[in-house]
């Protein structure tokens, strides 16, 4: 007897391959969202850290706006004159801008020095001049400590040993 196959039969074989293949594809796209999805989180992490980072800079940007930076160097003006070059190469205004001699002042002029400091304000970029009176038996280096208040921070300091 000859296998038949009736028009129900061959509805249902199809119907369960249709289903059979519905089924992979589900499977197939979940296995995509859950793959998007895992990156779309790693993206989201990578821009976080990024975001940081920029708010992080501005805010480093920001303060340095504020910071006043005094520093100073010896001058050499004509054949053996020096003078002490005192500075603010900051981006901020500096207050009441001190100058300390720890390990005592041998070189600078007392009175230059007491006449000009402490600097009431010292503007970015600004400087002042401090007669300095080099011979043959002066040290070849001096320590000095800047204090100065800014926008940032009162009472900021800064030791600087500077060659002649």
């Amino acid at each position: 007897m000859p296998l038949q196959i009736g028009p129900a039969e061959i509805l249902s074989g199809i119907t369960a391959i249709v289903s059979i293949l519905a089924f992979a594809m589900s499977v197939y796209s979940t296995k995509k969202t859950v793959e998007f999805n895992r990156r779309q989180r790693e993206f989201i992490e990578t821009n976080d850290k990024l975001n940081s980072m920029l708010l992080d800079r501005e805010e480093q940007e920001s303060l340095s706006q504020k910071q006043a930076d005094i520093s100073a160097n010896f001058i050499k003006v004509g054949a053996s004159n020096y003078r002490l070059k005192v500075f603010n190469r900051g981006r901020g205004l500096a207050y009441n801008v001190r100058i300390e001699f720890p390990s005592g002042n041998e070189i600078l002029i007392e009175d230059d020095v007491d006449a000009k400091f402490p600097m009431p304000s010292l503007e970015p970029q600004q400087s002042v001049e401090l007669i300095a009176a080099v011979c043959m038996d002066s040290p070849r280096r001096m320590e000095m400590k800047f204090v100065w208040d800014d926008q940032s921070g009162k009472s900021r300091e800064k030791l600087l040993t500077i060659a002649i």
